[in-house]
């Protein structure tokens, strides 16, 4: 899913160490396999924390530095540089409950005063909106505008004080005796870090750099998971496994040139065979991705990742009747259903032909992923390539003109409506849709202007 599922490209500058950096633009990664096994990790302590499971959204940054972070709400931030450098699941875990007791022990609105004092309130409200930003995966809402100087600030405005770290320790602690799970891994984590505050600044990875680690930390975490009644307690296998799977998943599409490296000719795990079968088809060996992924597949013939990612395979060799075989294999085994997929087998049948039959078949399960998730722009942008392969016109534009204002592209999204209006027959239900959402984008506008 990741090589097709980069949703989102856009301006974060407040995490980046410097103003070059902090012109580069990084990358959102959606992948329903990696995100499904990681509300799994993190709902017992998100109910620990007293939370919904749905209250605090994860999103996963391709970016090979080790860092996490907490931003523009109740949004933890990972790169995969940090979790493809953790050896169990329980350092993950440990990790998510930090950054947890980071949102529950209201740093970021106390960071937000501080940056106030500081004089740097736009930073503030472009880090403050950021969540619209990241539901639309549109990177002009982002805050492609920031300038120089706010980027050279937003470091020291999302940096954490040493009393912050340590509040924020003690949380993480709680939330997983709370929740029965092992700490072990929290404390494993911060061990590899602690050498890097030795050295300079400009050397040290981004997690240290905006979580001051100290040796009493340290010794003030240990104590504590030494005392803990679950330090013994072994993590769930399955989790142990799903770690496993989502470094193999990260290594293979983002270094697949490592993997030979890291998953040796003897390793015969399914990690490693996962690995392999995703590197090969990012080095375009398709035969040699679809021969891993069927193997795999007769392993777990239930498997929805194995079907989607040999979907993919074959929609990238130019087989499309196989790609939507395995597409809808795999969303049909999904124990919950998911807008990604639904929206990648939507998007092979448009690659199909041009047929009305088979763009109906693309709307069906495009309107699907928007019962699901209607807040993500690429939908609304294949849904008006499906009604304009179709001749509806009007409604093609009504789509065009949601996934506008989605991006947060006023002027675009109000022409594309007040296109739409023209086209759809008044007094419709349509028609009555495209006059409220003109509505809605004229107040944003007004707000924005205002």
């Amino acid at each position: 899913m990741m090589q097709k599922a980069i949703i989102a490209l856009f301006l974060f500058i407040g995490l980046l160490p410097s103003v070059a950096q902090a012109q580069q633009r990084l990358s959102l990664i959606r992948d329903v396999e990696i995100e499904r096994y990681m509300h799994e990790w993190f709902s017992p302590i998100l109910r620990a924390a007293g939370l919904t499971d749905h209250s605090v959204d994860i999103i996963l940054v391709n970016d090979s530095t080790l860092n996490a972070y907490v931003a523009g709400g109740s949004n933890v931030f990972f790169h995969t540089g940090l979790l493809t450098e953790t050896d169990n699941v329980g350092e993950v875990i440990g990790v998510f409950s930090h950054e947890l007791g980071h949102i529950t022990g209201g740093h970021l609105i106390r960071g937000r005063e501080a940056a106030n004092q500081a004089g740097i309130q736009a930073l503030a409200t472009t880090l403050i909106g950021l969540g619209a930003a990241i539901a639309s995966g549109s990177g002009q809402a982002a805050g492609a505008a920031i300038t120089a100087g706010q980027a050279m600030g937003a470091n020291h405005f999302l940096s954490h004080s040493r009393v912050q770290e340590s509040s924020a320790d003690q949380a993480a602690l709680s939330f997983m005796q709370d929740a029965h799970l092992n700490p072990q891994g929290f404390r494993s984590f911060l061990v590899k870090l602690e050498d890097q505050e030795l050295l300079p600044a400009g050397q040290q990875v981004e997690y240290v750099r905006t979580h001051p680690l100290t040796t009493n930390r340290i010794e003030s975490v240990s104590a504590r998971i030494d005392a803990s009644p679950y330090v013994d307690k072994e993590l769930p296998a399955a989790w142990q496994e799903q770690h496993a799977r989502m470094k193999a998943k990260l290594i293979g599409f983002i270094t697949p040139d490592r993997v030979k490296y890291i998953y040796k000719e003897n390793d015969k795990s399914i990690a490693a065979d996962y690995a392999r079968a995703i590197a090969a088809y990012r080095q375009s060996n398709f035969d040699e991705a679809k021969l891993a992924l069927e193997g795999l597949l007769k392993q777990e013939p239930k498997n929805p990742y194995f079907a989607e990612l040999l979907g993919q395979v074959y929609r990238d060799s130019g087989d499309i009747n196989e790609a939507i075989k395995y597409f809808n294999q795999a969303d049909q085994n999904l124990e919950k259903p998911s807008a990604l997929i639904k929206t990648g087998l939507a998007h092979v049948w448009l690659e199909k032909d041009r047929t009305n039959s088979s763009a109906y078949q693309a709307i069906k399960y495009l309107k699907q992923a928007l019962n699901l998730d209607d807040k993500t722009s690429s939908v609304y942008r294949l849904l008006a390539t499906a009604y304009g392969r179709v001749g509806q016109d009007g409604l093609a534009k009504l789509y065009l003109a949601e996934e506008g204002l989605l991006r947060g592209d006023y002027d675009y999204a109000r022409r594309q409506v007040e296109a739409a209006s023209r086209d759809i027959k008044q007094d419709s239900p349509d028609y009555l849709k495209a006059q409220d959402l003109l509505l809605v984008i004229k107040q944003r506008q007004e707000k924005k202007d205002g």
